[in-house]
Protein backbone atom coordinates (compact mmCIF):
# COMPACT_ATOMS: atom_id res chain seq x y z
CA UNK A 1 0.00 0.00 0.00
CA UNK A 2 1.48 3.36 -1.02
CA UNK A 3 -0.80 5.34 0.78
CA UNK A 4 -1.64 5.16 4.36
CA UNK A 5 -4.01 7.56 6.30
CA UNK A 6 -3.65 8.64 9.84
CA UNK A 7 -5.89 10.53 12.36
CA UNK A 8 -4.62 12.94 15.06
CA UNK A 9 -5.38 16.13 17.16
CA UNK A 10 -3.68 19.51 17.14
CA UNK A 11 -3.84 21.89 19.83
CA UNK A 12 -5.53 25.09 19.34
CA UNK A 13 -6.39 26.71 23.12
CA UNK A 14 -8.18 24.19 24.87
CA UNK A 15 -9.80 22.61 21.50
CA UNK A 16 -8.17 19.64 19.69
CA UNK A 17 -9.19 20.17 16.22
CA UNK A 18 -8.84 16.79 14.22
CA UNK A 19 -5.68 16.47 11.71
CA UNK A 20 -5.41 13.99 9.07
CA UNK A 21 -1.73 12.58 8.24
CA UNK A 22 -2.12 11.37 4.12
CA UNK A 23 1.41 9.45 3.87
CA UNK A 24 2.33 8.55 0.20
CA UNK A 25 5.00 6.87 -1.10
CA UNK A 26 5.73 7.48 -4.69
CA UNK A 27 9.00 6.28 -7.40
CA UNK A 28 10.95 8.73 -8.01
CA UNK A 29 14.24 11.06 -7.08
CA UNK A 30 14.17 10.24 -3.18
CA UNK A 31 12.62 13.03 -1.27
CA UNK A 32 10.33 13.88 1.41
CA UNK A 33 8.12 16.62 1.50
CA UNK A 34 6.35 17.63 4.36
CA UNK A 35 3.26 19.82 3.61
CA UNK A 36 0.06 21.57 5.50
CA UNK A 37 1.39 24.56 6.72
CA UNK A 38 3.94 23.09 9.89
CA UNK A 39 5.58 25.15 11.97
CA UNK A 40 9.38 24.49 12.63
CA UNK A 41 8.79 21.57 15.30
CA UNK A 42 6.52 19.78 12.81
CA UNK A 43 9.08 20.30 10.03
CA UNK A 44 11.92 18.56 12.03
CA UNK A 45 10.10 15.71 12.65
CA UNK A 46 10.99 14.40 9.50
CA UNK A 47 14.61 13.90 11.12
CA UNK A 48 13.53 12.55 14.66
CA UNK A 49 11.00 10.28 12.63
CA UNK A 50 13.84 8.83 10.15
CA UNK A 51 16.62 8.15 13.26
CA UNK A 52 13.59 6.33 15.25
CA UNK A 53 12.62 4.14 12.73
CA UNK A 54 16.30 3.41 11.98
CA UNK A 55 17.20 2.78 15.73
CA UNK A 56 13.98 0.91 16.07
CA UNK A 57 15.15 -2.20 13.48
CA UNK A 58 12.24 -0.60 11.14
CA UNK A 59 12.89 0.27 7.30
CA UNK A 60 12.99 4.20 6.56
CA UNK A 61 11.74 4.10 3.11
CA UNK A 62 14.47 6.02 1.73
CA UNK A 63 14.64 5.69 -1.57
CA UNK A 64 10.87 6.85 -2.44
CA UNK A 65 9.59 10.17 -2.71
CA UNK A 66 7.62 10.78 0.14
CA UNK A 67 4.77 13.27 0.54
CA UNK A 68 3.49 13.64 3.91
CA UNK A 69 0.04 15.84 3.86
CA UNK A 70 -1.15 17.38 7.21
CA UNK A 71 -4.91 17.98 6.77
CA UNK A 72 -6.62 20.42 6.90
CA UNK A 73 -3.78 22.18 5.10
CA UNK A 74 -5.33 25.97 6.61
CA UNK A 75 -4.85 24.92 10.10
CA UNK A 76 -1.78 25.88 12.21
CA UNK A 77 0.32 22.76 13.78
CA UNK A 78 3.20 22.85 16.23
CA UNK A 79 5.02 20.81 18.30
CA UNK A 80 5.95 17.19 17.88
CA UNK A 81 3.09 15.79 18.42
CA UNK A 82 2.46 14.68 15.31
CA UNK A 83 5.57 12.49 15.17
CA UNK A 84 4.39 8.92 15.92
CA UNK A 85 1.14 9.76 13.62
CA UNK A 86 3.93 10.34 10.57
CA UNK A 87 6.03 7.27 12.05
CA UNK A 88 3.17 5.13 12.05
CA UNK A 89 2.04 6.51 8.30
CA UNK A 90 5.14 5.68 6.89
CA UNK A 91 5.25 2.18 8.73
CA UNK A 92 1.62 1.70 7.10
CA UNK A 93 2.33 2.79 3.59
CA UNK A 94 5.59 1.16 3.20
CA UNK A 95 3.97 -2.51 4.76
CA UNK A 96 5.43 -2.98 7.89
CA UNK A 97 1.76 -2.41 9.37
CA UNK A 98 -1.33 -3.27 8.24
CA UNK A 99 -2.69 -0.30 6.81
CA UNK A 100 -6.72 -0.79 8.60
CA UNK A 101 -5.51 -0.85 12.25
CA UNK A 102 -5.22 2.94 12.19
CA UNK A 103 -8.82 3.23 10.68
CA UNK A 104 -10.41 3.34 14.20
CA UNK A 105 -7.19 4.79 15.76
CA UNK A 106 -5.94 8.50 17.05
CA UNK A 107 -2.44 9.22 17.81
CA UNK A 108 -0.59 11.33 19.65
CA UNK A 109 3.41 11.47 20.86
CA UNK A 110 6.36 13.03 20.14
CA UNK A 111 9.61 10.57 18.84
CA UNK A 112 12.90 10.80 20.47
CA UNK A 113 15.73 9.54 18.31
CA UNK A 114 16.05 6.08 20.15
CA UNK A 115 12.10 5.18 19.52
CA UNK A 116 10.88 6.12 22.68
CA UNK A 117 7.83 7.70 22.98
CA UNK A 118 7.70 11.44 25.01
CA UNK A 119 4.76 13.16 26.32
CA UNK A 120 3.01 16.05 25.15
CA UNK A 121 0.86 18.46 26.19
CA UNK A 122 -2.90 19.17 25.54
CA UNK A 123 -3.91 15.15 25.83
CA UNK A 124 -7.12 15.50 27.93
CA UNK A 125 -8.95 17.55 25.05
CA UNK A 126 -7.90 15.43 22.34
CA UNK A 127 -9.09 12.10 24.40
CA UNK A 128 -12.54 14.17 24.74
CA UNK A 129 -12.50 14.34 21.40
CA UNK A 130 -11.25 10.76 20.67
CA UNK A 131 -14.14 9.27 23.04
CA UNK A 132 -16.84 11.30 21.38
CA UNK A 133 -15.93 9.43 18.00
CA UNK A 134 -15.61 6.19 19.59
CA UNK A 135 -11.99 5.63 18.70
CA UNK A 136 -8.62 4.60 20.29
CA UNK A 137 -6.09 6.52 21.50
CA UNK A 138 -2.65 5.33 20.86
CA UNK A 139 -0.57 7.87 22.98
CA UNK A 140 3.17 7.73 25.14
CA UNK A 141 2.79 5.83 28.84
CA UNK A 142 3.65 9.07 30.35
CA UNK A 143 0.35 10.81 29.32
CA UNK A 144 -2.02 7.50 29.90
CA UNK A 145 -2.84 8.38 33.29
CA UNK A 146 -4.00 12.45 32.33
CA UNK A 147 -6.23 10.50 29.35
CA UNK A 148 -7.39 8.14 31.83
CA UNK A 149 -9.49 10.88 33.50
CA UNK A 150 -11.82 10.87 30.36
CA UNK A 151 -14.52 7.91 31.56
CA UNK A 152 -15.16 5.55 28.68
CA UNK A 153 -12.52 6.17 26.14
CA UNK A 154 -10.31 3.12 24.76
CA UNK A 155 -6.34 3.89 25.24
CA UNK A 156 -3.26 1.91 23.74
CA UNK A 157 -0.23 3.15 25.39
CA UNK A 158 3.61 2.39 24.91
CA UNK A 159 7.12 3.61 26.14
CA UNK A 160 8.67 2.68 22.57
CA UNK A 161 7.48 2.47 19.14
CA UNK A 162 8.35 -0.67 18.25
CA UNK A 163 6.29 -1.97 21.13
CA UNK A 164 3.18 -0.20 19.45
CA UNK A 165 4.30 -1.75 16.45
CA UNK A 166 4.05 -5.34 17.24
CA UNK A 167 0.65 -4.34 19.00
CA UNK A 168 -0.99 -3.07 15.79
CA UNK A 169 0.45 -6.41 13.78
CA UNK A 170 -0.54 -8.58 16.57
CA UNK A 171 2.22 -9.89 18.04
CA UNK A 172 1.49 -8.71 21.17
CA UNK A 173 -1.31 -7.37 23.27
CA UNK A 174 -0.53 -4.32 25.24
CA UNK A 175 -2.40 -4.07 28.65
CA UNK A 176 -5.22 -1.47 28.31
CA UNK A 177 -5.00 1.56 30.36
CA UNK A 178 -7.88 1.42 33.24
CA UNK A 179 -9.59 4.46 32.98
CA UNK A 180 -11.44 4.20 36.52
CA UNK A 181 -7.73 4.62 38.23
CA UNK A 182 -8.37 8.22 39.31
CA UNK A 183 -7.13 9.91 41.78
CA UNK A 184 -10.72 9.76 44.59
CA UNK A 185 -8.99 11.72 47.70
CA UNK A 186 -9.39 15.11 48.14
CA UNK A 187 -6.03 17.34 48.91
CA UNK A 188 -6.20 18.93 52.87
CA UNK A 189 -6.28 22.16 52.77
CA UNK A 190 -5.32 24.26 55.59
CA UNK A 191 -8.35 24.79 58.50
CA UNK A 192 -10.74 27.94 58.78
CA UNK A 193 -10.15 27.19 62.40
CA UNK A 194 -6.27 27.87 62.22
CA UNK A 195 -6.92 31.56 62.32
CA UNK A 196 -7.25 33.46 65.81
CA UNK A 197 -10.32 35.98 65.64
CA UNK A 198 -11.82 38.03 62.94
CA UNK A 199 -15.29 36.70 63.05
CA UNK A 200 -16.58 39.05 60.59
CA UNK A 201 -14.00 38.28 57.90
CA UNK A 202 -14.69 34.67 58.40
CA UNK A 203 -18.15 35.67 58.05
CA UNK A 204 -17.58 37.56 54.82
CA UNK A 205 -15.52 34.08 53.36
CA UNK A 206 -18.38 31.96 53.96
CA UNK A 207 -20.82 34.19 52.42
CA UNK A 208 -18.48 34.58 49.08
CA UNK A 209 -18.02 30.46 49.11
CA UNK A 210 -21.51 30.11 49.48
CA UNK A 211 -22.65 32.41 46.66
CA UNK A 212 -19.73 32.33 44.33
CA UNK A 213 -19.00 35.59 45.33
CA UNK A 214 -16.29 38.20 44.67
CA UNK A 215 -14.37 39.66 47.85
CA UNK A 216 -12.26 42.06 48.08
CA UNK A 217 -10.24 42.60 51.56
CA UNK A 218 -8.24 45.56 53.15
CA UNK A 219 -6.64 46.36 56.20
CA UNK A 220 -3.06 46.68 57.74
CA UNK A 221 -0.34 44.61 57.15
CA UNK A 222 -0.70 41.28 59.57
CA UNK A 223 -4.31 41.19 59.56
CA UNK A 224 -4.39 37.32 57.99
CA UNK A 225 -6.30 38.58 54.91
CA UNK A 226 -3.81 36.11 53.12
CA UNK A 227 -4.01 33.52 55.46
CA UNK A 228 -8.12 33.63 55.05
CA UNK A 229 -8.25 33.59 51.49
CA UNK A 230 -5.86 30.38 51.40
CA UNK A 231 -8.47 29.06 53.12
CA UNK A 232 -11.58 29.24 51.11
CA UNK A 233 -10.36 26.34 48.87
CA UNK A 234 -11.12 24.32 51.78
CA UNK A 235 -14.92 24.93 52.17
CA UNK A 236 -15.56 24.98 48.76
CA UNK A 237 -17.45 21.87 47.67
CA UNK A 238 -14.97 19.48 45.60
CA UNK A 239 -15.75 19.54 41.97
CA UNK A 240 -18.13 17.79 39.68
CA UNK A 241 -16.70 15.26 37.03
CA UNK A 242 -17.74 17.25 34.23
CA UNK A 243 -16.39 20.77 35.77
CA UNK A 244 -12.94 19.13 37.03
CA UNK A 245 -12.33 17.74 33.34
CA UNK A 246 -13.05 21.35 32.31
CA UNK A 247 -10.05 22.31 35.12
CA UNK A 248 -7.73 19.34 33.92
CA UNK A 249 -8.32 20.30 30.15
CA UNK A 250 -6.88 23.87 30.61
CA UNK A 251 -3.92 22.55 32.88
CA UNK A 252 -3.48 19.92 30.81
CA UNK A 253 -2.62 22.23 27.13
CA UNK A 254 -0.96 24.56 29.58
CA UNK A 255 1.45 21.66 30.41
CA UNK A 256 0.62 21.62 34.23
CA UNK A 257 -1.59 18.39 34.66
CA UNK A 258 -1.22 17.53 38.02
CA UNK A 259 -3.65 14.29 38.81
CA UNK A 260 -3.00 14.91 43.19
CA UNK A 261 -5.22 17.54 42.90
CA UNK A 262 -8.28 16.18 41.17
CA UNK A 263 -11.11 17.27 41.90
CA UNK A 264 -9.74 20.20 44.13
CA UNK A 265 -10.59 23.48 42.72
CA UNK A 266 -7.50 25.61 41.60
CA UNK A 267 -6.38 28.14 43.66
CA UNK A 268 -3.51 30.75 41.66
CA UNK A 269 -1.65 33.61 43.09
CA UNK A 270 -0.19 35.33 40.36
CA UNK A 271 2.26 38.07 41.45
CA UNK A 272 1.67 41.71 40.81
CA UNK A 273 4.14 42.05 38.36
CA UNK A 274 2.15 40.26 36.03
CA UNK A 275 2.02 41.04 32.51
CA UNK A 276 -1.98 41.46 30.69
CA UNK A 277 -0.81 38.29 28.65
CA UNK A 278 0.23 36.59 32.37
CA UNK A 279 -2.84 37.15 33.57
CA UNK A 280 -5.59 37.12 31.07
CA UNK A 281 -3.70 34.98 28.20
CA UNK A 282 -2.47 35.66 24.94
CA UNK A 283 0.77 35.63 23.09
CA UNK A 284 1.70 34.56 19.58
CA UNK A 285 0.58 31.21 20.39
CA UNK A 286 -2.46 32.15 22.52
CA UNK A 287 -2.31 30.25 25.97
CA UNK A 288 -4.58 30.66 28.63
CA UNK A 289 -3.89 33.10 31.01
CA UNK A 290 -3.65 32.95 35.34
CA UNK A 291 -7.84 33.67 35.03
CA UNK A 292 -8.46 30.46 33.12
CA UNK A 293 -6.14 28.36 35.23
CA UNK A 294 -8.39 29.34 37.98
CA UNK A 295 -11.47 28.40 35.92
CA UNK A 296 -14.27 26.86 38.35
CA UNK A 297 -11.58 27.89 41.60
CA UNK A 298 -10.15 30.96 43.32
CA UNK A 299 -8.20 33.93 41.78
CA UNK A 300 -6.25 35.38 44.38
CA UNK A 301 -4.86 38.72 43.80
CA UNK A 302 -2.58 40.00 46.45
CA UNK A 303 -1.73 43.81 47.13
CA UNK A 304 -4.15 45.00 44.23
CA UNK A 305 -3.26 48.15 43.82
CA UNK A 306 -0.17 46.91 43.30
CA UNK A 307 -1.04 45.35 39.77
CA UNK A 308 -0.79 47.64 36.61
CA UNK A 309 -4.34 49.21 36.26
CA UNK A 310 -4.43 48.40 32.67
CA UNK A 311 -4.24 44.71 33.76
CA UNK A 312 -6.84 44.49 36.36
CA UNK A 313 -8.93 46.50 33.88
CA UNK A 314 -8.84 43.45 31.52
CA UNK A 315 -10.62 41.86 34.25
CA UNK A 316 -13.56 43.60 33.76
CA UNK A 317 -15.20 41.53 30.95
CA UNK A 318 -14.68 38.42 32.34
CA UNK A 319 -15.93 38.70 35.40
CA UNK A 320 -19.17 39.54 34.25
CA UNK A 321 -19.27 36.94 30.88
CA UNK A 322 -17.10 34.18 32.99
CA UNK A 323 -15.13 33.92 29.67
CA UNK A 324 -11.63 36.17 27.81
CA UNK A 325 -11.72 36.28 23.83
CA UNK A 326 -8.42 36.73 22.82
CA UNK A 327 -7.98 37.89 18.97
CA UNK A 328 -5.31 37.80 16.76
CA UNK A 329 -4.91 38.45 13.15
CA UNK A 330 -5.40 35.02 12.15
CA UNK A 331 -7.73 33.50 14.31
CA UNK A 332 -9.61 34.01 17.56
CA UNK A 333 -9.71 32.07 20.94
CA UNK A 334 -11.75 31.73 23.60
CA UNK A 335 -11.28 30.02 27.04
CA UNK A 336 -13.20 29.98 30.23
CA UNK A 337 -12.49 32.17 32.95
CA UNK A 338 -15.54 31.40 35.46
CA UNK A 339 -13.42 32.34 38.60
CA UNK A 340 -14.13 33.57 42.10
CA UNK A 341 -11.87 36.43 42.78
CA UNK A 342 -10.35 37.30 46.42
CA UNK A 343 -8.20 40.52 46.22
CA UNK A 344 -6.42 41.92 49.60
CA UNK A 345 -4.76 45.67 49.98
CA UNK A 346 -3.69 47.95 52.18
CA UNK A 347 -6.01 50.68 53.22
CA UNK A 348 -3.37 53.65 52.33
CA UNK A 349 0.03 53.95 50.82
CA UNK A 350 1.82 53.30 54.38
CA UNK A 351 -0.41 50.13 55.60
CA UNK A 352 -1.45 51.41 58.67
CA UNK A 353 -4.75 53.63 58.19
CA UNK A 354 -7.37 52.50 61.14
CA UNK A 355 -4.04 50.95 63.04
CA UNK A 356 -5.10 51.72 67.15
CA UNK A 357 -1.42 52.47 67.43
CA UNK A 358 -2.11 55.67 64.83
CA UNK A 359 1.29 55.07 62.99
CA UNK A 360 -0.58 56.47 59.79
CA UNK A 361 0.58 60.13 58.53
CA UNK A 362 -1.00 59.40 55.13
CA UNK A 363 -2.95 62.54 53.87
CA UNK A 364 -6.60 62.20 52.75
CA UNK A 365 -5.11 63.14 49.00
CA UNK A 366 -2.40 60.52 48.91
CA UNK A 367 -5.40 57.68 50.32
CA UNK A 368 -7.45 58.92 47.43
CA UNK A 369 -4.68 58.47 44.95
CA UNK A 370 -3.62 55.29 46.29
CA UNK A 371 -7.10 53.76 46.13
CA UNK A 372 -7.95 55.62 43.10
CA UNK A 373 -5.52 52.92 41.27
CA UNK A 374 -8.97 50.97 41.86
CA UNK A 375 -11.71 52.27 39.10
CA UNK A 376 -15.15 52.29 40.16
CA UNK A 377 -16.00 49.83 37.45
CA UNK A 378 -13.72 47.38 39.06
CA UNK A 379 -14.63 47.86 42.29
CA UNK A 380 -18.67 47.60 41.18
CA UNK A 381 -17.99 43.91 39.88
CA UNK A 382 -16.55 43.25 43.29
CA UNK A 383 -19.44 42.01 46.05
CA UNK A 384 -17.78 42.32 49.01
CA UNK A 385 -15.65 45.22 50.39
CA UNK A 386 -14.58 44.22 54.33
CA UNK A 387 -12.15 46.29 56.16
CA UNK A 388 -10.00 44.23 58.85
CA UNK A 389 -8.21 45.40 62.05
CA UNK A 390 -5.57 44.09 63.82
CA UNK A 391 -6.83 42.09 66.86
CA UNK A 392 -4.85 41.35 70.00
CA UNK A 393 -2.38 39.02 70.31
CA UNK A 394 -2.81 35.50 71.62
CA UNK A 395 -1.16 32.15 72.20
CA UNK A 396 -4.53 30.55 73.90
CA UNK A 397 -7.24 28.59 71.97
CA UNK A 398 -10.12 30.53 72.62
CA UNK A 399 -10.70 32.00 69.63
CA UNK A 400 -9.65 28.97 67.20
CA UNK A 401 -11.85 26.32 66.21
CA UNK A 402 -15.30 28.55 65.33
CA UNK A 403 -15.94 27.55 62.75
CA UNK A 404 -13.56 24.91 61.28
CA UNK A 405 -13.62 24.40 57.69
CA UNK A 406 -15.93 21.43 58.02
CA UNK A 407 -18.53 23.12 59.78
CA UNK A 408 -18.28 25.87 56.95
CA UNK A 409 -18.34 23.61 54.04
CA UNK A 410 -21.27 21.80 55.36
CA UNK A 411 -23.29 25.42 55.06
CA UNK A 412 -21.75 26.27 52.28
CA UNK A 413 -23.13 22.89 50.38
CA UNK A 414 -26.45 23.72 52.07
CA UNK A 415 -26.62 27.25 50.56
CA UNK A 416 -25.42 25.96 47.17
CA UNK A 417 -27.98 23.14 46.83
CA UNK A 418 -30.56 25.50 47.83
CA UNK A 419 -29.55 28.12 44.95
CA UNK A 420 -29.17 25.54 42.59
CA UNK A 421 -32.70 23.65 42.87
CA UNK A 422 -33.94 27.24 43.22
CA UNK A 423 -32.17 28.63 39.63
CA UNK A 424 -30.26 26.07 38.73
CA UNK A 425 -26.79 28.94 39.05
CA UNK A 426 -25.04 30.58 41.96
CA UNK A 427 -26.31 33.49 43.30
CA UNK A 428 -23.56 35.56 41.84
CA UNK A 429 -24.64 34.77 38.31
CA UNK A 430 -27.83 35.61 38.00
CA UNK A 431 -29.20 37.69 35.15
CA UNK A 432 -31.07 40.86 35.59
CA UNK A 433 -34.36 38.80 34.86
CA UNK A 434 -33.52 35.85 37.49
CA UNK A 435 -32.86 38.68 40.19
CA UNK A 436 -36.26 40.15 39.82
CA UNK A 437 -37.47 36.86 40.23
CA UNK A 438 -35.59 35.32 42.96
CA UNK A 439 -35.06 38.14 45.08
CA UNK A 440 -38.15 39.53 45.81
CA UNK A 441 -38.75 42.19 48.46
CA UNK A 442 -41.25 43.74 50.34
CA UNK A 443 -42.98 47.20 49.53
CA UNK A 444 -41.20 48.37 52.49
CA UNK A 445 -37.82 46.76 52.43
CA UNK A 446 -37.77 47.96 48.41
CA UNK A 447 -38.37 51.70 49.70
CA UNK A 448 -35.94 50.96 52.27
CA UNK A 449 -33.20 49.57 50.01
CA UNK A 450 -33.37 52.61 47.41
CA UNK A 451 -33.12 54.73 50.18
CA UNK A 452 -30.17 53.07 50.98
CA UNK A 453 -28.44 53.22 47.72
CA UNK A 454 -28.96 56.88 47.39
CA UNK A 455 -27.15 57.48 50.61
CA UNK A 456 -23.90 55.47 50.01
CA UNK A 457 -24.11 56.46 46.17
CA UNK A 458 -23.87 53.12 44.90
CA UNK A 459 -24.37 52.17 40.78
CA UNK A 460 -27.32 50.18 39.70
CA UNK A 461 -24.63 47.56 39.62
CA UNK A 462 -23.53 47.54 42.85
CA UNK A 463 -26.52 47.36 44.23
CA UNK A 464 -27.54 44.35 42.31
CA UNK A 465 -24.40 42.70 43.63
CA UNK A 466 -25.61 43.75 46.85
CA UNK A 467 -28.97 41.86 46.42
CA UNK A 468 -27.15 38.72 45.63
CA UNK A 469 -25.25 39.10 48.61
CA UNK A 470 -28.28 39.66 50.69
CA UNK A 471 -30.07 36.32 48.34
CA UNK A 472 -27.15 34.51 49.53
CA UNK A 473 -27.16 35.73 53.31
CA UNK A 474 -30.78 34.30 53.07
CA UNK A 475 -30.08 30.90 51.59
CA UNK A 476 -27.08 30.75 54.44
CA UNK A 477 -29.76 31.26 57.15
CA UNK A 478 -32.38 28.74 55.34
CA UNK A 479 -35.20 31.05 54.88
CA UNK A 480 -36.41 31.76 51.33
CA UNK A 481 -37.60 35.61 51.31
CA UNK A 482 -34.94 38.13 51.76
CA UNK A 483 -35.43 40.16 55.06
CA UNK A 484 -34.10 43.83 55.98
CA UNK A 485 -31.73 42.27 58.23
CA UNK A 486 -29.61 40.36 55.30
CA UNK A 487 -29.67 43.79 53.28
CA UNK A 488 -28.19 45.61 56.11
CA UNK A 489 -25.62 43.00 56.30
CA UNK A 490 -24.66 43.24 52.60
CA UNK A 491 -24.68 46.71 52.46
CA UNK A 492 -22.29 46.82 55.36
CA UNK A 493 -20.30 45.14 52.60
CA UNK A 494 -20.00 47.68 50.52
CA UNK A 495 -16.90 49.50 52.22
CA UNK A 496 -15.05 50.98 50.00
CA UNK A 497 -17.66 52.47 48.00
CA UNK A 498 -18.34 54.85 51.11
CA UNK A 499 -16.96 58.68 51.14
CA UNK A 500 -14.95 60.08 53.10
CA UNK A 501 -12.17 58.07 52.50
CA UNK A 502 -10.13 59.00 55.12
Amino acid sequence: MSLAIVHSRAKIGIQAPAVTIEVHLANGMPSLTLVGMPETAVRESKDRVRSALQNAQLEFPSLKRITINLAPADLPKEGGRFDLAIALGLLAASGQIPGDCLNECECLGELALSGELRPVQGVLPAALACRALNRTLLLPRANAAEAALVRGVRIVAAEHLLELCEHLRGERELPGVNVESRPQSRPVSADLADVQGQAQAKRALIVAAAGGHNLLLFGPPGTGKTLLASRLPGILPALSEAEALEVAAIQSVCGQADLSCWPQRPFRAPHHGASAAALVGGGSQPRPGEISQAHQGVLFLDELPEFDRKVLEMLREPLESGCIHIARAREQLSFPARFQLIAAMNPCPCGYQGDPSGRCRCSPEQIERYRGKLSGPLLDRIDLHLGMLNETFSLGHEQVGKPSSAEAAQWVAQARSCQQQRQNCLNAHLDLAALREHCRLSEADQQWLELAITRLGLSRRASHRALKVARTLADLDGVSSIERAHLAEALQYRQLDRRPMA
